[in-house]
């Protein structure tokens, strides 16, 4: 049986981090993006990823960041990977040695495709909703036909994400991981653990289906 990868984003608590992680989540996602309504600072993240059981992947998340205050963050939280949500560039994304992930909103088939090839070294490549002047976290979900069949092996899946529509998500894409965040909160940057268990169950229902 495939299995989908879980990344729950927009982690700001500790007992949310624990909890995602008790429930079976693979990755879990630090907002660096001052923007954001689930930003959370480099002390707050230090102290949540150096609690965090092994074998859970801790993501920091960027959007056109000044690369001093990315190495700052490397420097002081104990991530695996980085993910970058803005305009970066393949060489200002290798520049932390740090494995990568380039999120892409999908605008259309062609834009997906551009940043597929352009990153050939990230390790994925996140597909979130367009909405123009937002780089993510939308809570919309987008035309998955617009991925292309090739590469799929490399897509993670975000945008609107939930309970309710990841087993067709899963079923109609076949990413490699799927990435949520607002479809498991109660509130901005708080995360509903009810809703977390429930949103892991179906993916995990969804991977039996195929």
């Amino acid at each position: 049986m495939i299995r989908t990868r879980i990344k729950i984003c927009g982690i700001t608590k500790k007992e949310d981090a624990f909890k995602a992680a008790e429930l079976g989540a693979d990755a879990l996602g630090f907002v660096f993006y001052e923007k954001s309504p689930r930003y959370v600072s480099i002390n707050v993240a230090a102290e949540i990823c150096a609690s965090v059981t092994p074998f859970v992947t801790k993501v920091g998340l960027f959007v056109n960041a000044d690369e001093n205050d990315v190495r700052h963050v490397v420097d002081n939280v104990q991530l695996d990977l980085l993910q970058f949500h803005g305009d970066e560039l393949p060489d200002y994304c290798q520049k932390f040695n740090l494995p990568y992930i380039k999120a892409v909103r999908a605008k259309d088939s062609e834009s997906i495709r551009k940043s597929i090839n352009e990153h050939v070294n990230a390790v994925g490549i996140l597909i979130d909703s367009y909405v123009p002047g937002i780089p993510g976290g939308t809570g919309n979900t987008f035309d998955w036909s617009l991925i292309p069949e090739k590469d799929k092996s490399k897509v993670i899946l975000a945008g609107g994400l939930n309970a309710d529509n990841i087993s067709e998500a899963i079923t109609t894409v076949k990413p490699y991981a799927v990435d949520v965040s607002g479809g498991v909160e109660q509130s901005k940057g708080i995360k509903d653990h009810e809703k977390i268990y429930q949103f892991i169950n179906e993916v995990a229902s969804a991977d039996k289906i195929y």
